[in-house]
């Protein structure tokens, strides 16, 4: 940690002795780094998070992340008739120390629709995510996955929903 203010303080010192017309600027950016890495090492995900910015979450792998545990990661919905809709709902615990926020959840095409709950989870919480799975023009077997983006390490986990279609009479 000394080096690192040692460091920083040289490079203070030549930035103010520059005479270029950044050295404002630069000053600024210093005194920034200066302070982040006086920070705790340990950055917390919700900053990004709030701005629905997952990506950046999960390129840094210092940050804090939460977990998100299923009771049930498939559900075979059986035989179906072409034309139901099938509803199922996967519950999940955040079993994380953060709080979960589910980013989004898509399906694999569009007659599959997932529901999620938009506010953070807070850490020992349940909560559920609801899909539908309409059935018409979809005859024969049918696999459709669901894709969760949330601040998880990985930040993706994937559902699956299965069954037989039998086509229309």
């Amino acid at each position: 940690m000394k080096s690192v203010k040692v460091v920083a303080l040289l490079s203070l010192i030549f930035a103010v002795s520059c005479s270029s017309s950044n050295t404002e600027k630069r000053l600024q950016n210093l005194e920034k780094r200066v302070a982040e890495l006086e920070k705790n090492s340990r950055p917390l995900v919700s900053s990004a998070l709030k701005n629905n910015n997952i990506e950046s979450v999960s390129a840094n792998e210092n940050l804090i992340a939460s977990s998100i545990k299923f009771d049930d990661a498939e559900f075979d919905f059986g035989t179906i008739k072409e034309g139901d809709v099938v509803e199922h709902t996967f519950k999940f615990v955040n079993d994380g120390e953060e709080p979960l926020i589910i980013q989004k959840a898509t399906a694999s095409c569009g007659c599959t629709v997932p529901s999620w709950p938009k506010e953070p989870i807070s850490p020992g919480e349940s909560g559920e995510i609801q899909v539908r799975f309409d059935s018409k023009g979809k005859p024969n077997q049918q696999t459709k996955r669901i894709t969760i983006t949330a601040n998880t390490n990985p930040p993706v986990t994937r559902l699956t929903i299965k069954g037989m279609v039998t086509p229309a009479s």
